[in-house]
């Protein structure tokens, strides 16, 4: 078995082909280490722009590529078969930070190959994904290359930032430190159409209160202070992807300004609750007479 860390570098361009905008890959970078950490090689390559002609101002701050990289760069195709010989037919763990790079790459081979899978992946592990689980993060609190390697110990200093190998190796490094073998097997996925299914899949907001899937028991509200039952003052309103309403506490005459939020993931429904003490005290007689 062998782990290969991957990383893209990619341009946002407008494609008339499909008459909408494309993650198009500009740079790969990759590290292949074995079962003990050691590096056994590593990948590097600029890709040729086919669709975008010119990178997005952003994209050359951050990345420090140039146009005449992209266009003198290898084409997606002979790109990626270069990438796939390096990778020899070796029963490989390819790993990402977060699962953005290996969409745009789904993306990149329906658009250039017409096929809608990538040939090379078999297993598949999001690293971002495996960190929130060791380091007990709720799914909300996604932790970026550079936070997570200071967090394990690791100057982010010491590596090219925004180019495809330079944040390869980081993420090998980081690897190396939080890897536990039992925790990590529960984090590799085959890639088989469930997983290709869940790539694609698209969280949705449920904006109807009566939908089956929205748990009636979650827009219920107790008192923060007493722990009693509030009285939900008036009917509920959606706006700005929140379920809102206020309630009331008879015991503590506490008013509660309540928001939820409902969001339909490919198996579950994730739920967010924000809640805020409405201020109950009476004008002064100044006001009032005002």
């Amino acid at each position: 078995m062998q782990y290969v860390i991957i990383d893209l570098e990619w341009n946002n361009a407008y494609s008339k082909k499909t008459a909408g905008f494309i993650n198009e890959i500009i740079e790969i970078g990759a590290v292949k280490i074995d079962e003990n950490f050691d590096t056994v090689d590593t990948f590097s390559c600029i890709v040729r722009s086919q669709i975008g002609r010119k990178l997005r101002g952003s994209v050359k701050k951050l990345t420090n590529l140039t146009n005449d990289d992209i266009s003198t760069g290898v084409p997606f195709r002979k790109a990626f078969s270069l990438f796939r010989d390096w990778l020899s037919e070796q029963e490989t763990v390819i790993m990402s930070w977060g699962d953005s790079d290996i969409r745009a790459l789904l993306e990149n081979y329906e658009y250039f190959c017409g096929i809608k899978t990538i040939p090379f992946l078999r297993y598949y592990c999001d690293l971002q994904r495996y960190f929130q689980r060791i380091k007990k993060r709720r799914p909300d609190q996604q932790a970026g290359l550079i936070t997570a390697a200071q967090e394990v110990g690791i100057d982010p200093e010491g590596y090219t930032h925004h180019r495809a190998l330079g944040d390869s190796l980081l993420t090998a490094d980081i690897f190396e430190i939080i890897y536990d073998e039992a925790n990590f097997k529960k984090e590799v996925r085959v890639c088989d159409d469930e997983f290709y299914d869940r790539l694609l899949f698209k969280a949705k907001i449920l904006k109807n209160i009566d939908n089956p899937l929205i748990d009636k028991k979650r827009l219920e509200h107790y008192c923060d202070s007493c722990g009693t039952q509030c009285e939900l003052v008036e009917p509920w309103k959606f706006s700005c992807n929140f379920f809102r309403a206020n309630f009331y506490c008879k015991n503590c005459d506490t008013t509660y300004a309540v928001k939820v939020r409902f969001k339909k993931l490919y198996d579950s429904v994730d739920f967010k609750k924000i809640v805020t003490v409405v201020n109950n005290e009476p004008e002064d007689e100044e006001d009032e007479e005002e």
